[in-house]
């Protein structure tokens, strides 16, 4: 649909950015908004139309958030949101601290929240909506409106991610991960990791991950370089394309021309504070599938593949 024929046009992108982020999902953000759409479609006598398509988003997303919450008891191994390579499209439109911001370690801080408490954050402090009218979305109180995103910011800030690195750095750091892992340099990897670290694997039980939370930076780096050991080993054509990743420098890992794995990090001053290295084929699906910019994977003796 064309810019100029979609009467969502106006609000796509604060409606889908308020979904993904509040089911950490860009395939089911986008089926949230459709669905709001066949339902501004069909309705009658709308006043506020921003108002109205907030209040829908929201409550589909609530309501997809149950279901989820039931899924998740049996995700396998540790769940990661679907990364996002066009960050602009959520954004907000907002001067609210955290607009920009959709890092995994700040969906994941969300995740930790009730589905409420989160619905509420996400509308007063990032989306900057006013508390009467976060009451008459969520059908509760002002009082209890306030509370809940008291309650959040609180959660939030206790997880909250680490500062936010330079780009250059970012870029920086990552490179400097991924040639000390294929070379297969563990001094220079644990260096550039933080003392306590943590790393995490998704690959939905579809493929090989880590089933827990690795942690600390000796365990993180030894991760890391097996698996590049086993890649080496394997003979498989390994390579890498540089990609924004939620916001951030990441890394598309293509194994035989087809996209295997994608790989994001936080950074914390001069170090890398977490990975997350999402495999899930069903979350792959909206990356870039075409070879652009590929580099070959240094080997372990430092040639080129």
């Amino acid at each position: 649909m064309r810019p100029e024929t979609d009467p969502l046009a106006p609000h796509r992108g604060r409606l889908l950015g308020l979904a993904y982020r509040m089911l950490g999902s860009r395939s089911d953000a986008e089926d949230v908004v459709q669905d709001t759409y066949l339902r501004f479609a069909g309705a009658r006598g709308v006043g506020n139309a921003e108002a109205y398509l907030v209040t829908i988003v929201t409550r589909l997303c609530l309501d997809r958030l149950k279901s989820a919450q039931a899924r998740r008891e049996i995700y396998v191994g540790p769940w990661l949101p679907e990364p996002v390579f066009d960050a602009e499209a959520l954004s907000p439109d907002s001067t609210s601290e955290l607009a920009d911001n959709l890092s995994f370690a700040l969906l994941l801080a969300l995740d930790r929240l009730s589905p409420q408490e989160r619905a509420a954050f996400l509308l007063h402090d990032i989306f900057e909506t006013p508390f009467p009218e976060i009451a008459r979305i969520l059908d509760r109180s002002e009082a209890s409106c306030r509370q809940l995103a008291s309650r959040a910011r609180r959660a939030v800030r206790h997880d909250a991610p680490p500062p936010e690195a330079a780009p250059e750095d970012h870029a920086r750091l990552l490179t400097a991960f991924l040639t000390a892992t294929a070379t297969g340099d563990l001094t220079a990897l644990t260096a550039l990791l933080r003392a306590d670290a943590i790393a995490l694997t998704d690959g939905g039980g579809s493929k090989r991950a880590a089933l827990r939370p690795i942690h600390g930076a000796d365990h993180v780096a030894r991760f890391f370089v097996g698996l590049a050991v086993r890649l080496a080993a394997s003979g498989d054509d390994v390579r890498f394309a540089p990609a924004s990743v939620n916001g951030k420098t990441g890394v598309l890992v293509y194994l035989n021309g087809a996209l295997d794995l994608v790989i994001s990090c936080a950074i914390d001053g001069e170090r890398i504070a977490a990975l997350y290295a999402v495999r899930n084929p069903d979350k792959l699906r909206n990356a870039p599938q075409a070879i652009r910019d590929i580099q070959p994977a240094a080997r372990r003796n430092g040639t080129s593949a």
